[in-house]
């Protein structure tokens, strides 16, 4: 139901979640945060300059988007987002949490795989201001630092 993905789609987020690393994802095993039987956690790839170390919450299985998305994933994606974003006050000392979701390309969804993204935000970071031009790709081993910051953080909640 209201598919966009090209015909032969590889999974960008399939295929970091499969544990497979190649020219298709720009997902790293270093990038994982957390995973569990419905959901992995991931440092996002691309960044914002102000709220850097952002991560997407996405579905285990493959489901382009909300619309198709089974009760049970979306039910634990929100769970695992709450969990995050209490973690990442502690590990990021960041003033507070901005969740976003994109469904179809009229959002600027551009990976056809539910992710749900969790952004730290401060106070001034201007946030509302960047546009998605803006991103830039960000290192793995600079992402490895706020992944080790949200496991510590996560094991103490």
């Amino acid at each position: 139901m209201f598919n966009h993905a090209p015909e032969n789609y590889k999974c960008p987020i399939c295929l970091g979640v499969q544990g497979i690393e190649s020219e298709n994802t720009l997902l790293k095993q270093v990038d994982l945060v957390y995973k569990d039987d419905l959901v992995s956690v991931y440092i996002n790839s691309f960044w914002l300059k102000t709220v850097e170390g952002h991560v997407i919450v996405v579905s285990n299985e493959h489901y382009e988007n909300i619309y198709e998305m089974p009760e049970k994933f979306g039910h634990h994606i929100f769970d695992m987002t709450k969990k995050l974003a209490i973690a990442m006050k502690s590990a990021y000392q960041c003033d507070g949490i901005t969740v976003r979701q994109n469904n179809e390309p009229a959002s600027n969804q551009h990976a056809f795989h539910f992710h749900q993204h969790v952004f730290p935000r401060y106070k001034g970071d201007l946030y509302e201001k960047q546009s998605p031009e803006t991103k830039f790709l960000s290192e793995p081993q600079t992402r490895l630092q706020y992944v080790e910051k949200l496991k510590d953080a996560l094991a103490k909640t």
